[in-house]
């Protein structure tokens, strides 16, 4: 199997590339120099080159949330122009896409873990921009994965497990939200998650597209994760162990961007259709400390 992956150098594709070496599957990821999402030109040349393609998989992405309300133009142009260009030229190449999207496409009111198919409401203009990606994936080719996932850190790039390690360096004691739930979600699960489900649709085809959820087993606040974060850290850096969370209301750490008070999504569906096994957050924060902490 041979794929093509934009956005290789992120947390989620570098993980991607990973699984692929370790899979035998030959795996594509061009530069953000050598394909520009946004230059539908860009795009065909590197599928041209690449060809044949099994599936090309989106894992690029404009992801500051509170920078995205002063340059919506950017976010827009990224997270929602860049996939529909995309999935232009998977239509004109005849190849499925997987593209990733997030559970800000939410505004968090729920009462319950969110389903695929319940209403859209994004808070912020990244939410947005991500919710118009996908209705242009869906808009342009019926052969695609759209799958949605939520508070993503690993190794690579800026995620909420490396910012607390670094201050909890710098600090004594951290006030933290605790009134905002969701599933930390391993870079390296999802990428695993990918893998296995394009690999089951191209040896297995069958009329399995759509949108899917994926992030870990099990729900905590921010304030809880940073707890998790620390309580792993001091077992290999004494450092950790002075570090004091504090929690505190969203009320007190206000940000330019509204965040979803409740991102907890409901996985059964890609449980049952690719019978994927979600992991417990916990779990792979403890499995994952130590190469985090060890690439910082």
């Amino acid at each position: 199997m041979k794929i093509l992956l934009i956005g290789g150098s992120g947390q989620v594709g570098s993980e991607v590339i990973a699984v692929c070496e370790t899979n035998n599957i030959e795996c594509i990821s061009p530069s953000s120099s050598e394909l520009n999402i946004i230059e539908g030109h860009s795009i065909n040349s590197v599928i041209e080159k690449s060809l044949p393609l099994n599936f090309i998989v989106n894992a690029s992405a404009y992801t500051a949330v509170d920078k995205a309300e002063d340059e919506p133009e950017l976010a827009f142009s990224i997270n929602r122009y860049g996939p529909q260009l995309l999935a232009e030229a998977c239509a004109k190449y005849e190849i499925p896409l997987l593209h990733i999207s997030t559970d800000y496409v939410f505004d968090g009111n729920a009462d319950r873990p969110y389903k695929e198919d319940d209403p859209t409401q994004p808070l912020g203009v990244y939410g947005q921009s991500k919710l118009e990606g996908e209705q242009a994936v869906r808009a342009c080719l019926p052969e695609h994965i759209i799958l949605r996932t939520a508070w993503v850190y690993g190794s690579q790039g800026n995620n909420f497990v490396k910012t607390m390690l670094r201050l909890g360096k710098q600090h004594e004691q951290l006030k933290i939200v605790s009134d905002q739930f969701g599933c930390p979600t391993a870079a390296v699960d999802i990428a695993m998650a990918i893998i296995s489900i394009i690999t089951q649709m191209h040896t297995q085809p069958k009329e399995r597209w759509g949108t899917y959820h994926y992030c870990s087993e099990g729900e905590t606040n921010w304030s809880s994760f940073a707890q998790a974060i620390f309580s792993e850290a001091e077992l290999i850096n004494a450092d950790y162990r002075s570090v004091s969370v504090i929690p505190i209301p969203s009320s007190e750490y206000p940000t330019k961007a509204a965040r979803p008070s409740y991102s907890v999504l409901d996985c059964s569906k890609i449980e049952h259709t690719f019978l994927i096994t979600l992991p417990n957050w916990f779990t792979s924060l403890q499995r994952d400390i130590p190469n985090i902490l060890k690439n910082m």
